[in-house]
């Protein structure tokens, strides 16, 4: 079966992700949080929480992992929908793919700072023979 599991931070963190870690760089905010923009989530809800690199982190970086996906095959293909806010100063997002027989983690998409500041959306699919994290 095709599962699709919606993702927020309204309660805890994604199900796909790591169990949250305040002391990764990562914090969970909303637009009314008083640091700055975004002011409002994606969908414009100003009380919605997002996850925010602290202020402190501006020269260097932060990590979120999610947990473990089963391996892909034509079935199963992994989608990964994610929404993201880079403004001008805040350097690059990447994302990364961990298979379980490498020790490396390889850079497959990423997106550097853009003058304008808005929420974009990014699809990335995956294809792992074994399991692996995002």
């Amino acid at each position: 079966g095709f599962s699709c599991d919606k993702c927020d931070f309204e309660t805890n963190l994604c199900k796909a992700l790591h169990e949250f870690n305040l002391q990764s760089g990562w914090v969970k905010r909303n637009g009314q949080s008083g640091v700055g923009p975004p002011y409002s989530d994606r969908n414009g809800n100003e009380s919605a929480y997002f996850l925010s690199l602290s202020s402190e982190m501006q020269s260097s970086s932060a990590t979120l992992r999610t947990n473990v996906f089963l391996p892909t095959d034509e079935e199963h293909i992994c989608q990964i929908t994610f929404h993201y806010w880079v403004s001008q100063m805040s350097g690059t997002l990447m994302v990364g793919l961990q298979k379980h027989s490498e020790d490396t983690v390889a850079n497959i998409w990423q997106v550097s700072g853009e003058l304008q500041s808005q929420w974009k959306a990014h699809t990335i699919t995956i294809n792992s023979t074994e399991k692996y994290e995002v």
